[in-house]
């Protein structure tokens, strides 16, 4: 079981997300470049939007777990700071011996090789198995404490939080939709059932350089700015497109298998692909938000559910909306080509194939057969399909 979110908005001239020289992302798609959001980057403020928004568990993706999340918290508890250090340091060392040996964290800092996604219950976990071997009679027999309870961590990270009895979600709500991944087989790895797209725009990339100087309020007499420079700007309508697998959701936010989905209580993934939702469809990314004032809302929102395979609806902007003919502005032309295309598809492949139901928030006129609705019953009609489906 899939949902597939489909989008488009319209930004005025802002820059939403630069790349490595300060300009904006692009790609070329049918030959002609475009605008681009990257999928890190939505699902970033997606994720900060979320994050105050609900009451499930939360994680940490940092390099500076052991030191700013367990060594406070001991040191707090009252455990003495350079006990504490050493006995994080022979923990660490040991779980991430696969990952890089001593090499994997710093000794100084504590730091991590790279960020890691933890969550709640595992900063618990780690702080609870600390403060017990820091009761061993001494510091050789509190490191033999931690290598016996961290010795399922030699085989696999995950090993050892199955043996100390943590069950899902383990790394927050964060893992659980949006994956956790690391370089090395030692740490845990979450599937992400959350898939995003690059969003791009529907037309040409349009941009244009703005140049902007700074003026000196005590300059005096002194004439010219004090400071120039520029940066690009660009304007357009965007197509984005998110697909959720149901099932591995499920299973990672309870800890069920896969298959056993649809005999879990569906409340909290129900809680969050209605946040996920909103989110998709009223965050904006923008870089220079006090020079430009980015903040767009979707002004169409596509939810489509069923057991079939996703299929984006890229393609029905691969020939680039031009609106040289002045017959509706780029946002209309847009909608009408994306609803196009999909009943192309649905009179190639069948409309009912595996129960496919569809849902269309719309601003503008929608010119298909799905009759335009409010964006939350959009999104609790299709909720209803997909855990109201279970046969």
């Amino acid at each position: 079981m899939f949902l597939q979110v489909h989008f488009l908005t319209s930004y005025h001239g802002s820059l939403l997300n630069r790349d490595d020289a300060g300009l904006a992302k692009r790609i070329t798609f049918g030959g002609s470049p475009r605008l681009r959001v990257s999928s890190q980057c939505q699902k970033y403020h997606w994720r900060r939007w979320m994050f105050d928004r609900t009451n499930l568990p939360k994680g940490l993706r940092t390099r500076h777990f052991f030191n700013r999340a367990i060594k406070r918290r001991l040191v707090n508890n009252g455990m003495d700071d350079e006990r504490a250090k050493e006995l994080i340091l022979h923990l660490a060392q040991g779980i991430l011996h696969a990952a890089g040996g001593k090499k994997s964290i710093d000794q100084e800092s504590l730091a991590m090789k790279q960020p890691v996604l933890f969550g709640q219950p595992e900063a618990d976990y780690f702080v609870g198995l600390l403060e017990e071997a820091a009761k061993q009679d001494s510091l050789e027999d509190a490191k033999n404490y931690l290598d016996e309870h961290a010795k399922a961590a030699k085989k696999n990270f995950k090993a050892m939080f199955e043996q100390a009895g943590l069950s899902n979600p383990v790394s927050g709500f964060e893992g659980a939709m949006f994956g956790r991944f690391v370089t090395s087989d030692i740490l845990a790895r979450t599937d992400a059932p959350v898939h995003v797209a690059h969003a791009f725009t529907t037309h040409a990339l349009e941009t244009e350089v703005d140049y902007f100087t700074v003026v000196d309020d005590l300059a005096g007499d002194e004439t010219g700015a004090a400071h120039a420079n520029d940066m690009e700007l660009g304007s357009g309508v965007f197509y984005g497109y998110v697909v959720v697998d149901i099932p591995l959701l499920v299973s990672n936010l309870t800890g069920c298998e896969r298959q056993q989905w649809r005999d879990q209580d569906d409340q909290e993934c129900r809680e969050l692909l209605d946040l996920l939702i909103h989110g998709i469809a009223q965050v904006s990314p923008g870089a220079k938000l006090g020079a430009t004032a980015p903040y767009a809302r979707a002004e169409c929102v596509v939810l489509e559910t069923g057991r079939q395979q996703p299929r984006s609806l890229a393609n029905a902007f691969l020939q680039p909306v031009d609106d040289s003919s002045g017959t509706g502005n780029p946002m209309s032309r847009s909608i009408e080509s994306m609803a196009d295309y999909m009943g192309a598809m649905d009179a190639m492949y069948g409309r009912q194939e595996d129960g496919r139901f569809a849902a269309v928030a719309p601003v503008h006129s929608w010119p298909s057969s799905e009759d335009p609705l409010v964006l939350q019953d959009a999104i609790d009609r299709s909720l209803d399909q997909i855990f109201g489906d279970r046969l």
